[in-house]
């Protein structure tokens, strides 16, 4: 065995090298814990052409061969300018600070490196997270026969039940057909109706099936910015008039930009009626199944077909913990593909539990276990009450910002967004756009708080994701203060003429 050979075993974690491993890990864990002590901001507002130099004058094939140098290093790269979530300050994406218990179990399954694809890689993890899916889908309402996966994120969920219903509708097209189409043309006539404000991963995932340009058709929101259920009827019977198959329409329990929650019910009593699969996207909502206060908001869902749940949204987990339930679990077939090394049918005859029958991932992370400690040590009331929190955190700020005339306020939230922007006195619409997209930029560049951009009726306006409940009311109304000041001043400037001459 060569030298280097020998020296790299040195690092693979087994029996021989757990002080290793405890020395190496209490190293990194130091580093974070001293870094997040120090933290004063939620980031440096670094920008890319002053940290791109950095990382590319790394020499990746000349290790440093030392765990301090490494980390040292890593400062430089990455921790020193790194976007902290954690941060009071922090205000912009679905980005949420982490529970401890969820980060013992980040290093647990790191660490053990189990592979959720078949039960001879996983054992026990695989009856883990079989058991949380149980308890979700018991939370939502979706019966004894509900199933579901761990995924990777709300996106994945969102495809997967896509494709689950692309099937159904397939099948039902097939089945009813006195001539039998061909599976072109049947995809063809697939629709997918959901709202203007629903999540854009709906057209990709539309994209990626094999669907046509215009498979997804978006109904208009009401001045609350929730889905007209009286659009959507219009749309499915329209569908039917031209020769189109509605294969699905998706309502949201928590939009991205405006945090509201669709008509749930009125939205299920249309699709049992015209016979439809209904998929909830609760990638943010899902918070509200434990919320001790609110879990009526979700009232409707348990009607659903399929649900997206992102944990790593409002369940504060690391990224990812998310997962796809469904009502009818024999419909999760769709996305099983027996390999004879993996996963062979004799497998699915004998009873053995295999992930991957379900999933459209093969190699899978543990990351129930993050789930699985944090609801062991926490407990879901727990959870829910800090989601509570950031849901009238955002209450307030909202009406802060409407008895203050320097902003304007998007809908309320039924959740823990806040959509506003800034009116400069007297000024014309496109001074106005300006001004919001300069403050925005002039804010993170300083690194004193971080929020979020989107548009509104075709308008620029700002929005505060509030996911922190350490974040107070005076955290935000600093940040407003510095939006209005930047704000401001660039409206000042705009508007004074060039000196002549």
């Amino acid at each position: 065995m060569s030298s280097i050979g020998s020296a790299a075993r040195a690092h693979l974690f087994h029996d021989g090298t757990v002080e290793r491993y405890r020395d190496v890990l209490a190293r990194g864990v130091d580093r974070v814990a001293r870094r997040v002590a120090a933290v004063d901001r939620p980031g440096t507002g670094a920008p890319p052409g002053a940290l791109a130099p950095l990382v590319g004058a790394v020499d990746l094939d000349r290790p440093l061969g030392d765990t301090d140098a490494a980390l040292d290093e890593l400062h430089d790269v990455w921790l020193r300018d790194a976007v902290w979530f954690h941060h009071r300050r922090y205000l912009a994406h679905l980005n949420c600070p982490v529970v401890i218990p969820a980060l013992l179990g980040e290093a647990v399954l790191s660490a053990v490196n189990s592979s959720l694809d078949t039960w001879d890689q996983s054992a026990g993890a695989t009856l883990m997270e079989r058991r949380l899916i149980d308890w979700t889908a018991g939370r939502i309402g979706l019966g004894d026969a509900a199933d579901g996966v761990f995924t990777s994120g709300g996106t994945q969920s969102n495809l997967q039940a896509m494709l689950l219903a692309r099937e159904e509708a397939y099948r039902r097209v097939v089945g009813g057909a006195a001539v039998r189409p061909s599976r072109p043309e049947v995809l063809a006539r697939l629709r997918i109706i959901t709202s203007a404000a629903g999540h854009f991963s709906v057209q990709k995932a539309a994209k990626l099936l094999g669907l046509a340009a215009d498979a997804v058709l978006t109904v208009p929101t009401d001045a609350s910015r929730r889905m007209r259920t009286d659009e959507l009827a219009r749309a499915i019977d329209r569908c039917r008039r031209d020769g189109q198959v509605v294969m699905a329409v998706v309502a949201t329990a928590g939009t991205t930009d405006f945090g509201t929650i669709d008509p749930l019910p009125e939205t299920a009593d249309i699709c049992t009626a015209a016979g439809v699969w209904l998929h909830v996207d609760a990638a943010y909502g899902c918070g509200l199944l434990v919320s001790p206060t609110r879990r009526h908001l979700l009232d409707g869902i348990e009607r659903a077909a399929s649900v997206t749940v992102d944990y790593h949204k409002s369940f504060f987990q690391p990224v990812s913990s998310s997962a796809l339930l469904v009502r009818d679990g024999r419909t999760l077939r769709h996305a099983t593909w027996h390999a004879d090394y993996l996963n062979p049918a004799r497998a699915a005859e004998q009873g053995i539990p295999n992930q991957v029958d379900k999933s459209i991932q093969t190699t899978r992370r543990f990351d129930a276990c993050k789930l699985w400690l944090t609801l062991r040590i926490m407990g879901p009331d727990a959870v829910g009450a800090l989601f509570d929190q950031v849901v009238d955190l955002a209450a307030e700020v909202w009406r802060h910002l409407d008895a203050d005339s320097r902003f304007e306020v998007a809908a309320p939230s039924q959740l823990s967004t806040v959509v506003f922007r800034h009116v400069p006195p007297g000024a014309d619409p496109n001074l106005a756009d300006e001004a919001n997209l300069h403050a925005r930029e002039a804010l993170a560049a300083s690194g004193a708080a971080l929020v979020a951009g989107t548009k509104v009726d075709g308008a620029h306006w700002l929005k505060l994701t509030l996911l922190n409940p350490e974040t107070t009311v005076d955290d935000v109304t600093a940040v407003l203060d510095l939006i209005a000041g930047h704000a401001a001043r660039y409206a000042r400037t705009a508007a004074t003429p060039a000196p002549v001459g």
